[in-house]
């Protein structure tokens, strides 16, 4: 593949999450206020879609079901999160907002976690 465009930089001014489809492709991206970032849409941890339960404070992204924290820049782990976030590259042309899709990026999951309820996580 290669650079594809996501959405219109307007369409990031009010909102931290936002994700997107790109060819069949999930996209969540991330606005940091300088700057856009683009990862796959789901935790690493249990595959929880972080559009709807991710926090963004400053530029820590932190998963609410969990409590998994990333740096947003780098992606790399904070807090009790065990693994990184996996990031596209982005940049930005004009009034676009564009991902270079290579592949979809996908994190390898341990378990089955529908079968699992949330309480079962803290035993």
């Amino acid at each position: 593949m290669s650079w594809k465009r996501v959405c219109a930089v307007g369409d990031m001014a009010d909102v931290k999450l936002k994700a997107f489809d790109v060819d069949g492709v999930s996209i969540l991206i991330a606005n940091l206020g300088s700057e856009l970032k683009a990862y796959p849409p789901l935790c690493p941890h249990m595959e929880e879609p972080l559009e709807q339960s991710g926090l963004c404070e400053g530029f820590t992204l932190t998963c609410m079901k969990h409590l998994w924290q990333w740096d947003m820049r780098t992606g790399e782990p904070s807090g009790p999160a065990e693994k990184a976030l996996l990031m596209y590259d982005v940049k930005q042309e004009g009034d676009d907002v564009l991902v270079y899709v290579e592949k979809e990026l996908e994190y390898e999951y341990e378990g089955d976690f529908a079968e699992e309820d949330d309480d079962s996580f803290w035993d």
